[in-house]
């Protein structure tokens, strides 16, 4: 059984059959989901989702593409969101100077709040980090009793390993399937095993054979066999790695 750290079934991909997709994960080898916001709304929908479903747990946060819309007040929304018994977790919260469709000064103060906010109630943060890996590791380090994961990860060894430094973890999409993934690979290989997660951050980044679809959970064996290769394991027992280690970032059970 498969764990997914990271999911947005709130999305509007999954508008026409969201209920029988999650509530069949179980059915395709998925146990547990982590259904992830990106800013009021969707945190909002994942604590819903949590509350419906046993096997969905919930984070909220907001994204740096939506930093420009988040007020302060929010803040308190999502403190208060925070206090639900299936919320673990504090984001996607961080940076990404790929897109900048905030400016880049709001996105580092948001990141900076949502870091502060984890901090205040005790809770690993999820983060977002595309072509920032300089301001961003710098930001982490301003908060070394932060747990936190760098989700979607496909940066350079060298800052995996600053983050490593940092006790944090790493998690993988299935972008470490395709062609140009040789620098994940490298990473995967090297960091160690005990801080290593998958996710599909469906809708995005499907897998191949499955690339350019709607992605979702069910398509987490692409992303644990591609582990297993690398990693010289069976794909079962990267299915149990991944989702032990999961159920531990998170305190799950």
């Amino acid at each position: 059984m498969y764990f997914d750290t990271h999911a947005h079934y709130d999305n509007p991909k999954f508008d026409a059959d969201r209920e029988s997709v999650i509530a069949g994960l179980p059915e395709v080898g998925v146990s547990l989901a982590m259904n992830v916001g990106c800013d009021m709304a969707s945190s909002r929908a994942s604590v819903a989702f949590a509350e419906q479903y046993a096997h969905i747990y919930a984070a909220v946060g907001v994204h740096p593409h939506d930093s420009r819309e988040m007020r302060d007040e929010d803040l308190e929304c999502l403190k208060a969101l925070t206090k639900h018994p299936k919320v673990v977790a504090v984001g996607e919260m961080g940076l990404d100077y790929h897109y900048d469709y905030s400016p880049r000064d709001i996105q580092k103060k948001r990141f900076q709040d949502q870091m502060e906010l984890a901090r205040s109630v005790a809770l690993p943060a999820i983060v977002h980090m595309r072509e920032a890996a300089k301001d961003a590791v710098e930001i982490l380090q301003q908060y070394p009793d932060v747990p936190g994961v760098i989700h979607c990860y496909s940066g350079s060894l060298e800052t995996a390993k600053q983050i490593l430094d940092l006790g944090w973890y790493l998690s993988f999409t299935g972008s470490i399937t395709y062609k140009n993934a040789s620098k994940s690979h490298e990473v995967i290989k090297y960091m160690p095993k005990d801080r290593l997660m998958i996710e599909t951050d469906a809708p995005y980044m499907a897998p191949v054979p499955h690339r350019g679809k709607r992605n979702g959970s069910e398509y987490l064996p692409f992303i644990a066999e591609t582990v297993a290769n690398l990693l010289g394991i069976t794909q079962e027992d990267a299915a149990a790695l991944t989702k032990e280690n999961g159920k531990r970032f998170f305190r799950i059970g």
